[in-house]
């Protein structure tokens, strides 16, 4: 088995890729992380997701590729400029709800229905308002992190705040969980 051979790479990516060097982002998502989110949300049917951290929407281009016509999808990122440049690639798609805004509020004031899968590529959900987010996951909801074995570009003390992080969620006897040293650091929760 050869993972770096990957054939179903959506149509869109290569144009996100580009888009990344054009304006100089430099925290993309990895491919392995896009086709695990392509192959959970497959198994999802109608199923309602939700990503924190919009970013350059490489993981969204996964994301949408995975999903039927029944399921629904919102992504926030704080970011103005990249909100419009994902609206640019999919505001077409009335599936999507692009959403700019801090993440942490709109979770804590989120009244809508709860999800199938939320993937957190944020400090919100993930770091700060992470109770607020797994109460918004299903029973048989996938929670799903990626970055979680030190990165280059992680400041001073955020190893420690990842530490922290999966001690939590092992903690939890409504979770179980799943660690991967694959990608980027890989953990998925399912909330019981």
């Amino acid at each position: 088995m050869n993972q770096n051979h990957i054939t179903d790479i959506p149509a869109v990516y290569p144009k996100l890729e580009a888009k990344c060097k054009e304006i100089g982002f430099s925290m993309p998502s990895d491919l392995f992380i896009g086709t695990l989110l392509k192959s959970l949300i497959a198994s999802k049917p109608a199923g309602n997701f939700l990503e924190l951290g919009t970013g350059m929407s490489l993981s969204l281009a996964w994301m949408i590729d995975g999903m039927d016509s029944q399921s629904q999808l919102i992504s926030i990122d704080n970011d103005p400029q990249l909100t419009e440049i994902a609206k640019g690639f999919f505001s077409t798609d009335d599936r999507i709800s692009l959403i700019c805004a801090d993440g942490t509020p709109w979770i804590k004031e989120y009244k809508g229905e709860s999800f199938d899968l939320i993937f957190a590529d944020a400090w919100p959900g993930k770091y700060s308002a992470l109770d607020e987010t797994l109460a918004l996951l299903k029973v048989g909801g996938l929670y799903v992190i990626d970055d979680m074995t030190p990165q280059p570009n992680w400041p001073e003390g955020h190893a420690e705040k990842a530490t922290a992080l999966i001690d939590y969620l092992q903690s939890r006897e409504d979770l179980t969980m799943t660690k991967m040293e694959w990608s980027t650091g890989v953990i998925i929760c399912s909330k019981k």
